[in-house]
């Protein structure tokens, strides 16, 4: 059981997967940004008038393979020990919470600088994953599920500078994920309480 990616991480992987591959081959080019507002991007002008849903649909849509493959990679990785610490009703509320919260905190961003972009991606809700794995090393001491507080940093360093470093990345929503991820890690690990729950 352990060596097996857990549900809903796996469910997450999929559903963006098949919504990569139905975007390509329905709309064309996914880097097209029609297609991205076409298929539930979050472009700020349809988030202002009403299109709030946008907000979770963002987190499925992918701006080419190469920001897929990324995404979906730290999903697997992170996502898999985050499910089998918490459960996967909660992994899932954390995720998807997580997720429209920075999604939201971008667009209010840019909205308030008068930029019209479309956000697209699960990196906000995977930058979550990653605060609520924070929270559980300290709340263990230091190591959880075979994850150390020096992993989480490397990772966390290398995964903020890449953003830094990139024009088009949405830091707004990374920061804001992790930051969203950490406190509600606070409400929803409880240590002791037993580890995997597939439900």
């Amino acid at each position: 059981m352990r060596n097996q990616v857990p549900r809903v991480t796996a469910a997450l992987i999929a559903v963006n997967a098949a919504v990569f591959v139905l975007a390509e081959i329905i709309s064309g080019s996914t880097e097209s940004t029609e297609t991205l507002i076409r298929w539930g991007g979050a472009y700020v002008p349809y988030v202002r008038s009403g299109s709030w849903w946008r907000l979770l649909t963002a987190m499925f849509m992918h701006a080419g393979i190469r920001h897929l493959i990324n995404n979906m990679l730290l999903l697997f990785i992170m996502g898999r020990h985050l499910e089998t610490l918490i459960g996967s009703v909660r992994f899932a509320l954390l995720y998807l919470g997580s997720g429209i919260a920075a999604n939201y905190a971008a667009y209010r961003w840019y909205d308030a600088q008068g930029r019209n972009i479309v956000a697209v991606g699960a990196s906000g809700a995977i930058f979550a994953v990653i605060g609520a794995l924070v929270w559980i090393i300290i709340r263990c001491k230091g190591k959880a599920d075979g994850l150390s507080m020096r992993q989480m940093l490397i990772l966390l360093a290398f995964s903020l500078y890449f953003g830094f470093a990139t024009t088009s990345v949405s830091n707004v929503a990374h920061i804001s994920g992790l930051i969203f991820g950490f406190l509600l890690s606070i409400l929803l690990y409880h240590k002791g309480k037993g580890k995997t729950y597939y439900v």
